[in-house]
């Protein structure tokens, strides 16, 4: 159960540090989408940054587990806020939005296996 938990902190950490980045430093396309529809850029950038911290924390969790789960758990919960944001918004109703918007639903799925793996192999 440790390697699967292990595969899945890093795979994890590594998206959500690659999708948190931009939006902490507001650059590229996505953080400006997310301004666009209305978010403010010190939200976006709170987003980014709490994605950067739970990478960070998906990482170290591999040798401490109860930091691991943590930020599995607050990943879930951001990425709950991002469905409702995409909801919100009729991204999944839109085929041209659809794709993008379903990334945090698959990433809400490996943040609970992550956290759930993470507790078992504790």
């Amino acid at each position: 159960m440790y390697i699967a938990a292990v595969v899945l902190s890093i795979l994890l950490a590594l998206a959500t540090l690659a999708a948190g980045a931009p939006k902490a430093q507001l650059k590229g396309d996505v953080p400006d989408g997310l301004i666009q529809k209305g978010l403010s850029a010190t939200m976006v950038r709170l987003i980014g940054l709490a994605e950067v911290a739970a990478g960070i924390g998906l990482v170290v969790g591999i040798w401490w587990q109860p930091l691991g789960i943590a930020a599995a758990a607050g990943l879930a919960v951001v990425f709950l806020g991002a469905i409702s944001f995409h909801t919100k918004w009729g991204d999944y109703r839109d085929s041209a939005a659809r794709n993008a918007a379903m990334a945090p639903v698959i990433f809400l799925v490996l943040a609970v296996a992550s956290a759930i793996t993470l507790a078992a192999s504790l």
